[in-house]
């Protein structure tokens, strides 16, 4: 079995990895991580969320880095606050026994700016950052990301999804010449292909992991026939034959996933509730809750589960069919991760089963009834 050795990763790394329990490298570790290391290139890499991609993308450019050098080198940009603390927390975690330390920095909104501009005034060798924020902060003059050698943009299908294309644009735009660019993402819409073919190399390394399997092949997938008065009802029993398991249940608005949340809190359910209009407080204290299993289930729209990276999810709920494809695939996401198996149940009423077919069709996956 290939190890992190056999990569070309050394030894201070190896010893931090296997501290946090991650031995043997995943499928697209493999294939990006000796690239990356050999060759200075701008790199496609084609992967759902959940496969490990902050260690393939985060041990590269920590590879790149010149300690001594106290400018930002490396940036990192993802979609939400959780995800840029997250691949922070990582990039620390693989530091630990390096000789020289290297000091990665997270900014996002919802924090108060003025620490953040504080912070950036201690040495900093790579950023990872929410778009918006990023602006900000090169508005203020607090960062220069002018000498930026590697610029990776994690998930990127999910910020332009989140409508950050303006901001992508005006980040990339900078110091186009002198850096590779790695681009992370689960699908390709037109814009991304847009960014690729502006921004980065004719002669860019393309890696797909997996072309057949766009949603991991650890998941099956099903669909229960109702109606739309019934759907609660069908819900509170999933929940109840799935006692102790956890999973997010995913609506289409923001006010039914307030009502739905209610009326299971109503019932007894360990249940918390994602939704745009929360504030960061608020969101903060449910992810919390969450990844403590104070909270057994969670209620979510599409946007506000973006960054949502929680272990040993066993099932997502759709309360009905995303209208899109990619919306699916992320949906489904949530759930097998790091090897595991994992449901993807969604409730369908009279005329959505062409919905069914045309998503087996399109994704190359099979569902199967399941009846209550």
């Amino acid at each position: 079995m290939t190890t992190f050795s056999d990569l070309g990763i050394s030894d201070a790394y190896v010893k931090a990895l296997k501290e946090i329990n991650i031995v043997h490298p995943t499928d697209i570790q493999t294939a990006v991580i000796p690239v990356l290391l050999e060759t200075k290139t701008d790199l496609i890499g084609l992967a759902q969320t959940g496969t490990g991609k902050t260690a393939a993308f985060g041990l590269p450019i920590l590879n790149t880095i010149i300690p001594s050098n106290t400018e930002v080198q490396g940036l990192i940009i993802a979609p939400t606050r959780e995800l840029v603390q997250q691949i922070k927390k990582q990039l620390f975690k693989f530091t630990k026994y390096l000789d020289e330390k290297i000091f990665v920095e997270g900014v996002y909104g919802g924090e108060k700016i003025e620490r953040q501009i504080k912070a950036l005034k201690r040495p900093t060798h790579i950023v990872v950052a929410t778009p918006g924020r990023l602006l900000d902060l090169i508005a203020r003059e607090a960062v220069d990301i002018r000498k930026v050698k590697t610029l990776i943009l994690d998930e990127a299908d999910e910020m332009l999804s989140m409508g950050f294309k303006q901001e992508l644009n005006k980040i990339i735009a900078y110091n186009t010449s002198k850096r590779n660019t790695w681009l992370f993402s689960a699908t390709m819409p037109k814009e991304i292909k847009q960014i690729i073919s502006q921004y980065m190399a004719v002669d860019a390394i393309r890696i797909q992991v997996d072309k057949n399997a766009l949603v991991n092949k650890n998941i099956s997938h099903h669909f229960i026939n109702t109606s739309v008065s019934q759907k609660t009802n069908v819900i509170k029993r999933l929940l109840k034959k799935r006692k102790g398991e956890r999973g997010i249940i995913f609506c289409r608005t923001k006010a039914g996933t307030k009502t739905l949340a209610q009326q299971l809190q109503d019932e007894g359910f360990a249940v918390g509730a994602l939704e745009g209009d929360m504030k960061q407080k608020e969101r903060d204290k449910v992810m919390r809750a969450f990844k403590k299993e104070n909270v057994q289930v969670m209620v979510s729209t599409d946007v506000s589960a973006r960054g949502i990276d929680v272990q040993n999810l066993s099932f997502v709920v759709h309360h009905q069919l995303p209208d899109h494809l990619d919306y699916y695939t992320h949906r489904s996401g949530r759930t097998a991760r790091a090897g595991k198996t994992g449901q993807s149940i969604a409730l369908i009423v009279a005329g959505e089963m062409q919905k069914v077919v045309n998503t087996q069709k399109a994704l190359g996956i099979k569902f199967k009834e399941m009846t209550m």
